[in-house]
């Protein structure tokens, strides 16, 4: 009890303390407008105006494919009129009745032989790598990454995709029609089916739509450049240019005096268009508005029968018997 006392007491003496002290005075806080003032907001109407407005900012943001869009528009294209090809190596194939080719990333060369149902891979310098046997009928290659090719078949109604990393067959996809010359273009495959024109399957879904229904000869090869397709039609010895998206014809080389029996095709990055002439023994480059043409090689030069054409960023590849300029 007495120690309550003694708290108590001290608590007393402490709240005594606060109260005697001006810790708990209220503090009043007052305004007074100097006179003067009302008379300047007698005759003021406003102090002035607050204006919002906004300016773009300085910097942008660009996607990656327009930025390739733009680089690909700024390329300078090159004068027919100026192109020249040398001769760099002559490699036998070993092979006969070499329809399809194509130069994957890593510098090896693939060919498919038709004629002995296989594709043989040969190095850089020509030697052979491996190849791969009793796949069917064969036609054109396309290399359509993750180290796969896809293998037309011609008369046949099946496309091969091969892995080339376990070398071996992955899958055959069933297209119920012809297949010859092929190309590949953002997940899809884009072929020549004789009757029903050019088609196009995804490799995803295997999905086959239609991108221009027109008669294609046997052995028409295709390619693509930006949002064009281009083909051959050996037949009637034409060279066509359509609209990719719609299919549209934006033009038709024919000059049976430089190019007959046109197979093989490919464009460079300028929008030159290469296809070699069966019948003429030749190679002829087009200019991309179709007004002029050029032969840049010919029998004299050791073509004989042409089949195949195929362009990279650095080499010209020609093959029956294969010469890479």
């Amino acid at each position: 009890m007495k120690d309550i006392e003694k708290d108590i007491a001290v608590e007393e003496k402490f709240i005594q303390s606060v109260t005697a002290s001006d810790t708990t005075n209220q503090v009043n806080i007052s305004c007074q407008i100097n006179k003067s003032l009302h008379q300047i907001t007698a005759s003021v109407q406003k102090f002035g105006e607050i204006n919002v407005s906004s300016d773009p900012c300085d910097f942008t943001i660009q996607k990656r494919k327009d930025r390739q869009a733009q680089i690909m528009v700024s390329l300078s294209t090159r004068n027919i009129d100026n192109l020249t090809l040398t001769l760099q190596k002559r490699i036998d194939t070993g092979l006969s009745n070499v329809h399809g080719c194509s130069l994957l990333p890593n510098g090896i060369m693939v060919f498919c032989c038709c004629q002995q149902n296989k594709i043989r891979l040969l190095k850089s310098d020509g030697s052979k790598d491996f190849e791969i046997n009793n796949i069917g009928p064969t036609f054109d290659v396309v290399f359509i990454g993750n180290d796969d090719i896809a293998v037309t078949s011609g008369g046949s109604d099946k496309i091969n995709i091969i892995d080339l990393k376990n070398k071996k067959l992955k899958k055959s996809i069933k297209v119920n029609s012809a297949n010859d010359g092929a190309v590949y273009k953002n997940g899809h495959l884009i072929y020549g089916n004789r009757k029903k024109g050019l088609q196009m399957i995804s490799l995803g879904d295997e999905s086959i739509t239609n991108v221009i229904n027109t008669n294609l000869t046997t052995w028409a090869y295709v390619t693509t450049f930006r949002d064009k397709l281009f083909y051959t039609n050996c037949d009637n010895h034409t060279v066509t240019c359509c609209d990719y998206h719609h299919g549209n014809i934006m033009w038709t080389f024919c000059d049976t005096s430089v190019l007959k029996g046109p197979y093989g095709i490919s464009v460079d990055n300028s929008g030159n268009v290469f296809v070699v002439g069966w019948n003429t023994n030749n190679v002829v480059v087009i200019s991309p508005d179709v007004q002029r043409y050029r032969q840049l090689l010919s029998s004299e030069d050791g073509l004989k029968c042409p089949q195949r054409l195929l362009l990279d960023l650095q080499h010209y590849i020609c093959s029956r018997h294969f010469n890479l300029c």
